[in-house]
């Protein structure tokens, strides 16, 4: 019996490690949300989180993508997990339709964004519109869609797409960042 005690406590201590994150791309100064707490800054975490666990949704393979964990790290970095949750899966949706009007909508502008390969800043939805396919490209696109929600990756800065394609984040509505609304706040190509 003894010698099971230290495989069992090894075995328990190797459960308990965090697996190491990936180093995500950040998104690039320009692209990142303005320091004016008023209308900019990401939100302080906040005391509401994501009151339980959400259904494993079915991927294409027939495997489920659990949320649960992805909701966990929301609420404790960024707030209310299942106003992220909604979101991210509605912007997927459009993305996978390729509705620029309901993307438009998500996005904190103004946006800077990459437009056939040169930096630009897109002061509002209908420009955003105008220009949909040249920002969110194929490749963009489908790293978005295919995203499985339980590989998201989640810090302090928001919830990344992929290797950085798309940063969503909590823009705060008020100076206390007492409300904040979630909305897409980076559109870059990574390759």
């Amino acid at each position: 019996m003894k010698t099971w005690i230290p495989l069992i406590a090894a075995l328990l201590l190797a459960a308990c490690k965090p697996a190491a994150e990936p180093v995500p791309a950040e998104p690039a100064a320009a692209d990142a949300p303005a320091a004016d707490a008023s209308a900019q800054a990401a939100p302080e975490p906040i005391a509401q989180t994501h009151g339980g666990a959400a259904a494993p949704t079915p991927t294409a393979a027939g495997e489920t993508d659990d949320h649960a964990e992805v909701n966990r790290r929301i609420g404790q970095m960024l707030g209310d997990a299942t106003r992220y949750e909604t979101a991210i899966l509605a912007f997927q949706q459009a993305v996978a339709q390729k509705d620029a009007a309901t993307v438009a909508a998500m996005i904190d502008f103004p946006f800077r964004a990459t437009v056939g390969g040169e930096p630009a800043t897109i002061k509002d939805a209908p420009e955003f519109i105008a220009q949909y396919g040249r920002i969110v490209t194929p490749e963009m696109a489908e790293v978005i869609v295919r995203q499985r929600y339980s590989d998201l990756f989640v810090n302090g800065k928001g919830v990344m797409f992929g290797s950085g394609e798309a940063w969503i984040n909590g823009i705060c509505v008020d100076k206390a960042c007492n409300s904040f609304n979630v909305r897409v706040v980076a559109l870059q190509p990574t390759g």
